[in-house]
């Protein structure tokens, strides 16, 4: 493919990722070619359909998030600070609202496709050496899995529709009170016999 041509390519894409935040998975595909300066008939030639165009969207945000974890990884002077820092970016309103947007759609829209599956597999391993690793360094509870993290995300990111009210009003909040009670030393030991 020709530089240009990726290039426009890109930029399609994530002008898709924002006015899909902005307006769901039904906003105009006019909308979009504005968005990201090209004409409807080069967002066509590239993306026959919205079904293409979504499935591209899917495949850039798995992209995004994978990046974002690795640069939080990098970045962060230890492996929870690590996990904050990407829980927290994750879980901002505007990548939030595309994760919302995302999951209102069947799977098989982008989840189910090959190159999604892929990268979310690479994440979610990489993810998971992050919380082993915060694990081995003490900062964090030995009970927690990525699994859980992947939950709390998928909550806070895709259905806050579900959130009750106090905590739909301050997500940061309650986000953060949560993974405070992943933190080492946070567990409450079991009971001994029957609650």
């Amino acid at each position: 493919m020709r530089a240009d041509a990726r290039r426009n390519l890109d930029k399609i894409v994530v002008a898709a990722a924002e006015v899909v935040s902005e307006r769901g998975v039904n906003a105009p595909m006019e909308a979009i070619a504005k968005r990201a300066g090209v004409g409807v008939g080069t967002l066509y030639r590239r993306f026959p359909d919205r079904h293409a165009l979504i499935a591209a969207v899917g495949d850039h945000y798995i992209h995004t998030m994978a990046g974002a974890l690795d640069r939080a990884a990098s970045v962060a002077p230890d492996a929870w600070s690590a996990i904050w820092d990407f829980v927290s970016w994750a879980a901002e309103p505007g990548r939030a609202a595309l994760a919302t947007a995302l999951a209102e759609l069947p799977e098989e829209s982008y989840v189910e496709r090959a190159e999604f599956a892929r990268m979310r597999a690479q994440w979610v391993e990489r993810f998971d050496g992050l919380v082993r690793r915060a694990q081995t360094e003490g900062s964090m509870r030995a009970d927690v899995g990525v699994e859980d993290l992947v939950h709390l995300l998928n909550v806070f990111t895709c259905h806050p529709d579900h959130l009750p009210e106090p905590v739909a009003a301050q997500p940061a909040r309650y986000l953060r009170l949560m993974l405070d009670g992943m933190k080492a030393g946070a567990a409450t030991p079991p009971a001994d016999g029957p609650a």
